[in-house]
């Protein structure tokens, strides 16, 4: 990857840079910089008043720079005249603690200790609306069992060939595409990869999503619940670890139980562990927990967990393993931050394997029919607000985080979910006015 950006952008006609990152509440925030500047920003970054975003600053704030990571940089295959470059958030020529990238890159050096190179791939899910956000975009999308609709993918071919026609090109290694499961949704897949090269093209996916389908007046939200009665969004992740030449699957041992090694099982054991906790980062918003507590949708099934347990290869549990080597964590949603869910993966898995946890009894039943019947099992959280309770109490995974960005991210979601509880709904009115 480029070292000298400028000469990089010559080379291939590239006339500005989008020097891009990602704040607390995953809002992507970017400044639009010629390529004649490019390289004195790589030396002291783009300047941002770091208040003005989801960051826990205030006005008297010095600026937050923004330097530009070269290896993560991407032409836009839609606009080729501009790039995108993930940013490290400094100040004061100090890594922004809190900066939800900075918070990933620390883990990844943390794991790097202990031999692990973590790999993960994502399933990002979206909806395809119109404009104006207010529904689904295809009238004729209104299948009952809508997943795998070849009528409905190909009906949305414009967008969704684009999009996978531009992440080949970005040599992506993509590989499938489909219709999921409520009207207007739908999935695109492609290889895994490192943690922080993963969250990077996941952050680059949504931007290049949503510019794709507004490029034909349409809407993409990755909105975890955004219609009652239909499945959500959910941003599943597939976890392996490797020896630090990325050539020895860790996790892979054909010996043990659903060839898991015992490394797998303790990283999973983290990740039980510190479930609860992990749905404030992996379930971000008020809305996440209208997909994890939902009643049967409309196709059937939520497709998404609401119990701390986990499986063989059955996609009702919270964890499932579908082969030898990597587990998926179903836990994740739409809205998750790209960075920060890579991170808390991280850090409860590599907590996980220092205290050797045990990921505790494997559950073979359907969840959604016999979860019944599992009563020593933690429930997930009910809300937003519980979830950030769980993750306040968890010191151990605060503190594998980051204490600065704990801090930050606890009191910053505390005062949204006091928004959110301030806020009078219709609801309210139809059911309490006449009292």
């Amino acid at each position: 990857m480029p070292k000298d950006l400028a000469k990089w952008a010559k080379e291939r006609g590239v006339k500005y840079f989008m020097i891009s990152y990602t704040d607390l509440f995953g809002s992507q925030r970017a400044k639009l910089v010629p390529t004649q500047a490019i390289n004195d920003m790589a030396v002291d970054g783009a300047g941002f008043a770091g208040f003005a975003t989801w960051l826990d600053l205030t006005p008297a704030h010095p600026d937050m720079m923004a330097v530009p990571d070269a290896d993560s940089a991407i032409q836009l295959p839609w606009k080729p005249e501009v790039a995108w470059v993930a940013a490290r958030a400094t100040m004061e020529n100090q890594l922004l603690a809190q900066a939800p990238r900075n918070v990933l890159e620390n883990l990844v050096a943390e794991a790097a200790k202990e031999g692990l190179r973590v790999k993960t791939g994502v399933e990002p899910e979206f909806f395809i609306l119109n404009r104006e956000g207010t529904g689904v975009a295809d009238d004729l999308d209104t299948a009952e069992k809508p997943c795998y609709d070849q009528q409905a993918i190909m009906r949305r071919y414009d967008v969704i060939a684009e999009i996978c026609d531009y992440m080949l090109e970005l040599g992506w290694e993509a590989y499938q595409n489909d219709h999921e499961d409520a009207t207007g949704q739908f999935e695109m897949n492609w290889k895994y990869d490192d943690v922080l090269q993963t969250a990077d093209k996941h952050s680059f996916f949504k931007f290049m999503t949503r510019s794709i389908a507004e490029k034909h007046g349409l809407r993409a939200t990755f909105m975890p619940k955004p219609f009652k009665g239909l499945t959500g969004s959910g941003c599943h992740a597939h976890i392996s670890v490797w020896s630090l030449d990325g050539k020895t699957n860790a996790f892979a041992d054909n010996t043990k139980e659903l060839g898991l090694s015992d490394q797998g099982r303790h990283f999973l054991g983290g990740i039980m562990k510190h479930a609860s906790a992990l749905a404030a980062i992996c379930n971000p918003t008020v809305n996440s927990y209208k997909r994890i507590n939902a009643p049967r949708t409309s196709s059937g099934a939520t497709w998404a967990p609401n119990t701390v347990t986990w499986t063989g290869n059955n996609r009702t549990h919270m964890v499932r393993v579908p082969g030898p080597g990597r587990f998926e964590l179903r836990l994740p949603d739409g809205a998750a931050n790209p960075y920060l869910m890579q991170a808390v993966i991280l850090a409860a898995g590599l907590d996980g394997v220092r205290s050797k946890a045990d990921p505790g009894r494997r559950w073979d039943i359907d969840m959604y029919q016999e979860g019944h019947t599992v009563t020593d099992a933690p429930k997930l959280p009910l809300n937003l607000l519980d979830a950030l309770r769980d993750y306040d109490k968890d010191e151990t995974l605060k503190a594998m985080m980051g204490d600065e960005f704990s801090r930050a991210y606890i009191k910053l979601k505390m005062r949204e979910w006091n928004s959110y509880v301030s806020h009078f709904s219709p609801w309210e009115t139809a059911n309490t006015l006449d009292i």
